[in-house]
C-alpha cells in the first residue's frame, strides 16, 4: 500500500553500500551487530538516566505573580497539548532533579511559547537561561520574540550568533 515511499539509496559519499543477501551470513553478522549496538546504547542511557535521578537540580517557582501576568501577555489561545507541555515543564522545573523533555509539533503550534514560559519561571527563580536554535535567522528570531516578551520584566535577553560583530559577542559572553 505504500510502495511509492521507497526511494532510491543515496549514501553521503559516493561510493556504493555492500549489499548482502537476506538470510546469508554477512546479513546475519551486520544484523547481530547491529542489535550488539542498539542494546549498549540502550544501556548507556539507562545508566546515564540512573546516575541523573540520583542528582538534585534548583527548584523553580511554579507560581508567583508575575508568572500569571507573563502568561496573560501570550496574544493566542493556547491548545490543548500546549497546555500540557507547559504543564509538564513547569512540573519538571518545580521537581528538584534533571530535567529532560523535548518538545516537537508543527511550525506555529506553540513551541517558543512553551520555552518561553519556562526560561520566565526559570529566570524569576534566578537561574540564567540558554536556548539554542539550529538556524541563525531562527536565533534572531527568538531573540525578537523573547526580547519583545519578556521587555517589562527586569530580564536581560542577549543574543550570540553570527549576526553579531565579534565584538558584541565578547561583550556579552562576559
Amino acid at each position: 500500500h505504500e510502495a511509492h515511499l521507497i526511494t532510491r539509496y543515496v549514501g553521503l559519499t559516493r561510493a556504493h553500500p555492500q549489499l548482502d543477501k537476506l538470510g546469508g551470513e554477512y546479513w546475519s553478522k551486520r544484523r547481530k551487530a547491529a542489535e550488539r549496538s542498539a542494546l549498549d546504547y540502550a544501556a548507556e542511557m539507562l545508566r546515564l538516566q540512573a546516575e541523573r535521578e540520583t542528582h538534585e537540580a534548583p527548584v523553580f517557582s511554579v507560581d508567583s505573580p508575575w508568572l500569571r501576568q507573563f502568561e496573560g501577555t501570550f496574544p493566542y489561545k493556547e491548545t490543548r497539548d500546549q497546555l500540557a507541555a507547559i504543564r509538564d515543564t513547569a512540573t519538571d522545573l518545580a521537581s528538584g532533579k534533571p530535567m529532560d523533555r523535548l518538545i516537537c509539533g508543527d511550525v506555529g503550534f506553540g513551541k517558543t511559547e512553551v520555552a518561553l514560559r519556562a526560561a520566565f519561571q526559570a529566570v524569576m527563580s534566578n537561574a540564567q537561561v540558554a536556548i539554542i536554535a539550529p538556524t541563525t535567522v531562527l536565533c534572531q528570531q527568538h531573540f525578537n520574540t523573547f526580547r519583545e516578551r519578556m521587555a517589562g520584566y527586569p530580564v536581560t535577553v542577549e543574543m550570540l550568533s553570527g549576526f553579531r560583530k565579534p565584538a558584541e559577542q565578547a561583550v556579552i559572553r562576559e
